[in-house]
C-alpha cells in the first residue's frame, strides 16, 4: 500500500509540473479602453420596480468598484454601459408583431414631437451605472423607428437583406439619434461617448420577426446611413464616436458568410479607399474601428484562435482597432449544452472566460462586451431574474459564476491599461492554463490566470526584467464564497484551484 501510494504521488508530480509563464514588458500590445454589458431588454421593467432594495443590489453588482471590510469586492465594476435606444414596437402593443419582453419604447412620437419619459426604467440604470463611476456609455440601435421604417415595424417580417428603412429617411433617422442623445444629456446628465446606428446587419440574420427589433443592411446602406449621422452629430455640437458595424459574425467583417458580396467584407469595404462607393475613414466623428460580436466563432476550439489571428492581422493591415461588443452562448456552443436553460456554475463562466481571452490576446480587442446583464432562463444574462408576475412589474435577481467571472477581467483591468505578450514554458492549451497581462494607468500590473483543468495546476509568472512583485490574489471558483475573494498574496509560484478564475494584482516590493 506504502508503494502504490508513493507511486501515486510521484505520476501527480510528473504529470502536474508548474507551468512558468514571463510578462515581457518590452511587448506592449493593445490599450484596453473598457468592459462592459447591456442594458436590454430587462432594465425597461427592473428599473420600474418598486423594490428599490433590489435594484440597488443589481447596480453594485454590475457597476460598483467597492469593497466589503474584508477586501471583497462589492461588484464587477464595468466601465462601459450599453444603452439600447429604442424604435417604438412597445408602442404598437401586440400590432408589433415582436413579443413583448423585447419591445421598446421611442423617444420619438407619431406628431414628430419628443416624450422625454419615454425609457425610464433603462434611464434609471443609466443614472444608477455614472453614480457608481461607470465612466463610458455606448448606444446602440436594432432599427430605426417605427415612423421611418419601410414596413411600419421595428422588425424585418421577412422583406429580405436590406435596410427596413424608408429612401427618404436617412437624414431623419439619423437626427432622431443626434436629438435623442442630446436630449438624454440634458435630461439626464448622460455623456454618450459611442452610437452605433446599426446591429448585426450582416450574414444570414436577416432579423426575421417575431422575436425582436432589427434590420439587416447592406455594406451601401450602412454606409450612407454613417455619414448622416456623421453630418448630423457634428451640425448638434455632439462629440459621440460613431460605430461601425456590430457585425454578427467575425467572418463577415472578413469576407462573406451565408450571404452575398453586398453584405460582406466590411473591413475591406468600408475602410479601404478604393471602395469609393462605402468608404468611411473620412467621416465626421468615425474613427478608424471596427466592432463585431464574437457568437458561432468559438467552436471548434482551434478555429477559435485561427480565425481571431486573422481578424488582428486584416484589422492591423488597415490601420484599423477591433472591438467586440456582445456574446451570448449559443446553440453551437455545444460543449456547454447551447444556450438554453440558465446556468449559475463554471461551466460557463470557464466557457466564456477562455473566448476574453482569445478575443483580448489573439484579436487584439481594446473592448469587450457580454450581451445582457440580466436575463431569464437561458445564458444570455450576468444576472438572472426572477418575475413575480407575467409583465415583470417585480421580481428578484440571482447573481452567477458568469458575472464574477467577468469581474475578474472588468474590475482589475481598468479603462487606459494596457495589455502586455506573456509567453509560457508550455505550449497553448485551451483546456489547460491560460494567461493573460495588463498594466493599468497607474502603473498597476494585473494579470488573469484561468485554469480551465479539473486539477490543481502549479503556476509561477515573473517580469522579464526581473522586477520583483507581490501579488494579491482574487479567485472565482464553484467553491461557495469564492466570487472574486482576496485568497492571500504570492512572489514567483502559487496553486491554481481547479477550475478556476484567478486575478493577480501586483504590489511592488
Amino acid at each position: 500500500m506504502r508503494y502504490a501510494l508513493i507511486l501515486g504521488l510521484a505520476f501527480l508530480t510528473s504529470t502536474c509540473h508548474a507551468i512558468d509563464f514571463t510578462i515581457d514588458v518590452s511587448q506592449p500590445r493593445q490599450t484596453i479602453r473598457h468592459f462592459g454589458a447591456s442594458d436590454a431588454w430587462s432594465m425597461q421593467f427592473i428599473g420600474l420596480w418598486d423594490n428599490e432594495a433590489e435594484q440597488q443590489k443589481i447596480a453594485d453588482w454590475l457597476f460598483s468598484t467597492e469593497t466589503d471590510a474584508q477586501g471583497k469586492p462589492l461588484g464587477i465594476g464595468l466601465s462601459v454601459w450599453r444603452f439600447n435606444l429604442g424604435a417604438g414596437s412597445a408602442e404598437q402593443g401586440k400590432d408589433a408583431q415582436i413579443q413583448p419582453g423585447t419591445r421598446t419604447e421611442c423617444f420619438l412620437t407619431g406628431d414628430g414631437t419628443y416624450d422625454w419619459t419615454k425609457q425610464a426604467g433603462q434611464r434609471k440604470f443609466l443614472r444608477m451605472a455614472k453614480e457608481r463611476g461607470v465612466p463610458h456609455f455606448l448606444a446602440f440601435m436594432n432599427s430605426a423607428p417605427v415612423y421611418f421604417t419601410q414596413n411600419g415595424l421595428a422588425t424585418n417580417t421577412g422583406r429580405g437583406g436590406t435596410i427596413n428603412l424608408k429612401d427618404d429617411c436617412y437624414d431623419d433617422f439619423a437626427n432622431f439619434m443626434a436629438t435623442t442623445l442630446k436630449g438624454i444629456e440634458a435630461h439626464d446628465g448622460i455623456h454618450f461617448d459611442y452610437l452605433c446606428p446599426v446591429n448585426e446587419p450582416d450574414g444570414h440574420w436577416n432579423w426575421l420577426g417575431p422575436k425582436q427589433e432589427g434590420s439587416p443592411a447592406t455594406n451601401r446602406e450602412i454606409a450612407r446611413l454613417l455619414r448622416e449621422t456623421g453630418r448630423a452629430l457634428k451640425q448638434q455640437g455632439l462629440t459621440t464616436e460613431l460605430l461601425v458595424s456590430e457585425s454578427s459574425d467575425l467572418r463577415c467583417l472578413l469576407g462573406t458568410h451565408e450571404t452575398n458580396w453586398e453584405r460582406g467584407y466590411q473591413i475591406r469595404n468600408f475602410f479601404s479607399k478604393d471602395s469609393t462607393d462605402t468608404y468611411l475613414g473620412n467621416v465626421p466623428n468615425l474613427p478608424h474601428r471596427m466592432v463585431g460580436h464574437s457568437y458561432w466563432t468559438n467552436t471548434p476550439v482551434p478555429y477559435m484562435r485561427e480565425i481571431r489571428e486573422q481578424l488582428r492581422d486584416t484589422i492591423a493591415k488597415y490601420g484599423l482597432k477591433f472591438w467586440q461588443t456582445e456574446l451570448c452562448i449559443m446553440g453551437n456552443d455545444e460543449e456547454i449544452g447551447g444556450g438554453g436553460g440558465y446556468d449559475f456554475s463554471m461551466k460557463t463562466a470557464l466557457y466564456v472566460a477562455r473566448v476574453i481571452h482569445h478575443d483580448l490576446v489573439f484579436a487584439d480587442a481594446e473592448s469587450w462586451s457580454w450581451w445582457r446583464a440580466v436575463g431569464g432562463d437561458y445564458k444570455d444574462g450576468l444576472i438572472r431574474i426572477y418575475a413575480t408576475d407575467p409583465v415583470m412589474s417585480s421580481g428578484y435577481a440571482v447573481d452567477s459564476r458568469l458575472m464574477w467571472a467577468l469581474g475578474n477581467y472588468s474590475r482589475f483591468v481598468r479603462p487606459g491599461a494596457t495589455r502586455y505578450e506573456v509567453t509560457s514554458s508550455e505550449t497553448f492549451d485551451p483546456y489547460g492554463v491560460m494567461c493573460s497581462a495588463y498594466r493599468n494607468a497607474n502603473g498597476r500590473w494585473v494579470a488573469v490566470v484561468i485554469n480551465y483543468s479539473d486539477r490543481e495546476q502549479p503556476f509561477s509568472f515573473k517580469l522579464s526584467d526581473g522586477t520583483a512583485l507581490q501579488w494579491q490574489m482574487y479567485r472565482t471558483s464553484d467553491v461557495s464564497g469564492e466570487t472574486l475573494k482576496p485568497i492571500g498574496t504570492m512572489q514567483g509560484t502559487t496553486q491554481l484551484a481547479p477550475r478556476s478564475i484567478t486575478t493577480f494584482v501586483c504590489h511592488t516590493i
